[in-house]
């Protein structure tokens, strides 16, 4: 079973940062395009930054230049470098793969759409 699992968030003080991780476990052949979205209390679930298999990013304008978001495709895990954190960042984060390729019970490659990881937690507060 192909899964997305967190680490990273915890509890920082405005102005510093932190590294969020999501390896997709199990035997995978690819991932297309990952991403990093975030909902915060009272909110919807917004996008903070995606990046592509061949390294192409985007980001939300809310932290275009401080944040990275960066993937290793050999360890099929993506990461977000969050510099710089605002109160304004707290919030759930969530990783996600739009479709993931790996190997059915015969071998054969099968498509698994849209996987989210469980979330993580990060607070930013004085």
């Amino acid at each position: 079973q192909v899964q997305l699992v967190e680490s990273g968030g915890g509890l920082v003080q405005p102005g510093e940062s932190l590294r969020l991780s999501c390896a997709a476990s199990g035997r995978i052949f690819s991932i297309n395009n990952m991403g990093w979205y975030r909902q915060a209390p009272g909110k919807e679930r917004e996008v903070v930054a995606t990046i592509t298999s061949g390294g192409n990013t985007v980001y939300a304008d809310s932290v275009k230049g401080r944040f990275t978001i960066d993937r290793d495709n050999v360890k099929n895990t993506v990461y977000l470098q969050m510099n710089s954190l605002k109160l304004e960042d707290t919030a759930v984060y969530y990783c996600n793969a739009d479709k993931i390729i790996f190997p059915n019970a015969r071998g054969y490659p099968t498509a698994k759409y849209e996987s989210w990881g469980q979330g993580t937690q990060v607070t930013v507060s004085s």
